[in-house]
């Protein structure tokens, strides 16, 4: 007995420095054989108890065999008989069986009468706590089914690199918190606004927005209000930079004049929008970066107002008729709030794309987010300085994500940009009226092999 018990020791040390090398060292098969299961079982065995902590049960009416205390005999005995009778009970939602996940699991969920799945997103917080996970996102994919998204851990702690997506204006920047990509796409979400104090990521957002579009065929335009030391460095694969807002008024002109000749290409086509176009005279898309927006509606003095009001109505009517015509806006800045004029307020309601990293002040994240969905706003709030590059987003499906951008560094966007600059084309053949440069099928073609 006396040997037996230092081999016992021994083993389970052995089992528990294996069971910890196989979790560290390959955690998808280690979730899926061990943890899983474990964790499948708890969750199903637990809901009731959960649920009705978390306040998603329903008091119905249900027959009942209860025990009801009788006479007191002379003995002393109590007298116990059993009484059949409709008693108030908690119900708990039907739950199916749990799914696993690349980063945890997911699971469906039949909502009672009178629920809706805000219930179940506002008890998303207490869930992810009784269950012990890093959080737990709710979606609903139809009408009376909840599905309950959780994740055992935060994937955006360390970010690999991916490649090119391999389509036309789209772009991996980061991860979402469901371990998903997070992909910025102007065909379906076209006008994108980047809100972020400073060091909260915003710039490494513009540079993976700027390498992944760099060995596209696409045309960009930067407007730098910091007298051009962000965009600078990225000149080359840049087809024009305006630095200052007399530039920037006349970058915009040039803008609103390639749209109308872009319009008229398309009328006498026939088409609604240069994707209807024939191949051989269809305009290169061109994605326009802004960056501080706020610089653009500042006013020092009276004599500029004209000037913020001739940019203001360019970059609205931009917003509201650019995406026919293949033109795509990226606005980012440290402070955007409606106290820098209707024009703001007016051109965020254009702009279906929305991330808003760490900020100042609230009214920032509000003006991003708040006309979305107001839950996100806290979300937004509690993001810690320590953590660069973690946003919220609105994506395409209509949810809010938390996500982050994957590091770009000043030298790797320098570098691709200097590498791709042969895929730059003149700024005089987009605005040079009656004239347009046409989208090279030959690049696009190597894009979508790639």
């Amino acid at each position: 007995m006396r040997d037996a018990l230092p081999l016992l020791l021994a083993g389970l040390a052995a089992a528990a420095a294996g069971l910890w090398a196989w979790h560290r060292y390959h955690f998808r098969s280690f979730w899926l054989l061990v943890g899983f299961p474990l964790v499948a079982i708890t969750v199903r065995a637990t809901w009731r108890k959960v649920a009705l902590g978390c306040g998603l049960t329903k008091k119905r009416q249900r027959w009942w065999f209860t025990t009801v205390p009788g006479a007191i005999a002379s003995t002393g005995l109590v007298k116990v008989r059993r009484r059949f009778q409709r008693v108030a009970v908690d119900t708990k939602p039907f739950m199916w069986l749990p799914l696993p996940t690349r980063h945890g699991w997911r699971v469906t969920v039949h909502t009672l009468e009178g629920q809706i799945p805000a219930d179940y997103s506002q008890a998303a917080e207490r869930l992810a706590h009784s269950w012990g996970v890093h959080a737990v996102r709710v979606s609903s994919p139809r009408p009376g089914r909840v599905v309950l998204a959780a994740t055992v851990r935060d994937p955006l702690v360390r970010l690999d690199h991916l490649s090119a997506s391999g389509e036309l204006l789209k772009v991996h920047v980061g991860r979402l918190e469901t371990g998903g990509l997070w992909t910025i796409d102007f065909r379906t979400v076209p006008h994108w606004i980047n809100a972020g104090a400073t060091q909260s990521g915003k710039s490494n957002l513009a540079n993976a927005l700027l390498v992944g579009l760099a060995p596209q065929p696409v045309a960009l335009v930067g407007i730098d209000l910091k007298g051009g030391v962000e965009f600078t460095p990225y000149a080359p694969r840049l087809s024009a930079l305006a630095t200052t807002r007399a530039e920037s008024v006349g970058l915009l002109d040039d803008l609103m004049a390639v749209m109308v000749d872009r319009m008229g290409l398309c009328r006498t086509a026939g088409a609604r929008n240069i994707w209807q176009l024939p191949p051989g005279v269809r305009p290169i898309p061109v994605v326009v970066l802004v960056d501080e927006l706020a610089e653009l509606y500042l006013m020092a003095d009276k004599s500029e107002k004209d000037e913020i009001a001739h940019t203001s109505t360019a970059l609205l009517r931009i917003a509201q008729l650019g995406r026919a015509f293949g033109i795509y806006l990226f606005l980012s800045g440290q402070r955007i709030g409606s106290d820098l004029g209707p024009g703001v307020t007016a051109l965020r309601a254009q702009c279906s794309g929305r991330i808003c990293h760490r900020v100042n002040d609230p009214e920032t994240a509000t003006m991003t987010l708040g006309d979305l969905d107001p839950t996100a706003l806290v979300s937004a709030r509690a993001i810690p300085a320590e953590t660069p590059g973690v946003a919220i987003v609105a994506q395409q499906d209509g949810q809010w994500y938390r996500a982050r951008s994957f590091h770009v560094s000043e030298q790797t966007a320098e570098h691709t940009a200097r590498h791709w600059s042969r895929l730059t084309p003149a700024w005089s053949e987009i605005a040079q009226p009656g004239r347009t440069a046409v989208l090279d099928e030959t690049a696009l073609s190597d894009l979508l092999s790639a």
